[in-house]
């Protein structure tokens, strides 16, 4: 391509190349493409030209800087290695440049407008920046690999009937971070299956896709944090066997996705997840079978149902009575699971709260005998009025020393007469109720008397009792050995 063939605005691009001086095209503020006149226009050919065969003058640096042009026809550097640094800022394409499988320095888009990006295997050295970027289609960047970060901050990406994802980056991998702070998309992102070498920036981010996948982010992994603070995201996010070493935190946002699952990160490994100062969960929150450091979980963000069979976690905080965590296990759709109990008595003994302890395996217990058939139920009632299922204790105490002073009261003004006269020992009403309701002790008293009428079936009722008594303790004591 000659200079000669060139419009001015052309030629004014052509001699800044070789230096890599910006040219920049804006003489008014005017954003709308309709003040945009010829002056501003340059075809994609003309850049594409340049990129591949541009004049490279001993000792320069050359480098394409627009800013404020308007990018006609398609810009297509498919398959191409461009040596040089490509910045085309506040720029309007008429179509979406395709990059795909190309190899370049630097990609800068920011503050451009794009009906789309199609770069899917692209190969980044250096950084793409769409900041604050406008994109009216998707951003395809599915297997991208780029040595730095992608820039997506304040960026607007998608329309309202969007079909296919908005922000593909499935598969993709960055050798430093996906900073995206303030990005607002209208349709589905997809991460599934990317890395990330450092940290994924959500924060304030607007991820509207309502009804439907807002974030797609299945086997993820991020060596650093990953920060959705202060989001609002309509739609499901997914993060099922998602791999983030530091925080995944979620605090102060809203994830709203009703009659269906609102976050989904089961199977997945997470160094730290926060979920605090928050609205509670529109949807159901499904952790089966994570593996979590630190939960750090408010029950005010608890949505009215949770999934958490298999849940592993080390530490819970902030530190809250049991009757408020409870709750949590109490809306599980799964129903009685016995692991996330033992998981919360196991969070309590780590940080010495014995009492809260045993109050969750209480709940426990009760829990599980609504899972029996009627006669384990009524077994279970039994165990729970008297001795609490063994974690109360005192409970029988109080009712033995109850049983002890009524018996000892009535046989104390009626003594039921000897079996044999002349050889029974003295009566002692205390120890005659003790001989009946303690099963393993004999006083040598209810051998040697026999009560008549109802005196008789209150030593039944007695007998029975203790036994009754006497089994829960044992089975309550035996939980508690078994369990330390």
């Amino acid at each position: 391509m000659e200079i000669n063939d060139l419009t001015p605005a052309e030629q004014r691009v052509w001699r800044a190349f070789p230096q890599g001086r910006a040219v920049d095209f804006r003489e008014t503020d005017d954003p709308e493409p309709a003040a945009w006149g010829p002056e501003r226009a340059v075809r994609a050919e003309v850049l594409r030209a340049l990129l591949l065969n541009g004049p490279q003058p001993d000792g320069e640096i050359p480098a394409l800087d627009l800013v404020g042009a308007r990018v006609t026809g398609r810009l297509d550097l498919q398959y191409a290695t461009i040596e040089h640094p490509v910045r085309l800022r506040h720029c309007r394409f008429d179509e979406p440049p395709r990059c795909h499988a190309a190899r370049l320095r630097e990609l800068n888009l920011s503050e451009s407008v794009l009906p789309g990006l199609l770069a899917p295997t692209v190969h980044v050295d250096g950084t793409l920046r769409l900041t604050r970027a406008r994109v009216d289609g998707s951003v395809r960047l599915g297997g991208a690999q780029i040595s730095g970060s992608l820039y997506l901050e304040s960026a607007r990406i998608g329309t309202p009937d969007a079909e296919e994802p908005v922000l593909q980056l499935n598969q993709a991998s960055l050798g430093a971070d996906l900073w995206a702070p303030g990005l607002r998309t209208r349709g589905q992102i997809r991460l599934n299956g990317a890395s990330v070498a450092g940290t994924v920036n959500l924060t304030e981010s607007h991820l509207g896709h309502a009804g439907a996948t807002a974030l797609d982010a299945e086997t993820l992994s991020v060596e650093g944090d990953m920060l959705v603070r202060h989001a609002d995201v309509e739609g499901w996010v997914g993060l099922r066997g998602a791999r983030i070493a530091g925080r995944l935190d979620m605090s102060y946002s809203r994830l709203s996705h009703p009659g269906h699952t609102a976050l989904r990160a089961s199977s997945s490994t997470i160094g730290e997840l926060w979920l605090r100062q928050g609205p509670a969960m529109e949807g159901t929150l499904n952790l089966r079978r994570a593996q979590i450091d630190v939960l750090f979980l408010e029950p005010e963000t608890v949505p009215d149902e949770v999934l958490l069979n298999g849940l592993v976690y080390s530490s819970l905080t902030p530190q809250e009575p049991a009757e408020r965590r409870l709750t949590m296990l109490e809306r599980d759709r799964d129903g009685y699971v016995p692991h996330a109990y033992e998981q919360l008595t196991a969070s309590y003994l780590r940080i010495g709260d014995e009492h809260a302890a045993r109050l969750v395996q209480l709940a426990k217990q009760r829990r599980h005998r609504t899972t029996l058939p009627w006669y384990g139920r009524l077994w279970g009632l039994v165990q729970d009025a008297t001795v609490g299922y063994g974690f109360r204790p005192l409970r029988a105490a109080g009712w033995l020393l109850s049983l002890l002073a009524a018996g000892s009261l009535v046989y104390g003004l009626h003594h039921p007469e000897p079996l044999k006269a002349g050889e029974a020992p003295d009566f002692n009403p205390v120890f005659y109720t003790l001989d009946l309701l303690v099963p393993v002790i004999s006083f040598g008293q209810e051998g040697a008397f026999a009560p008549r009428g109802w005196y008789q079936w209150l030593s039944y009722v007695l007998v029975i009792t203790g036994w009754i008594l006497a089994s829960t303790v044992v089975a309550g004591v035996s939980r508690s050995v078994s369990r330390q």
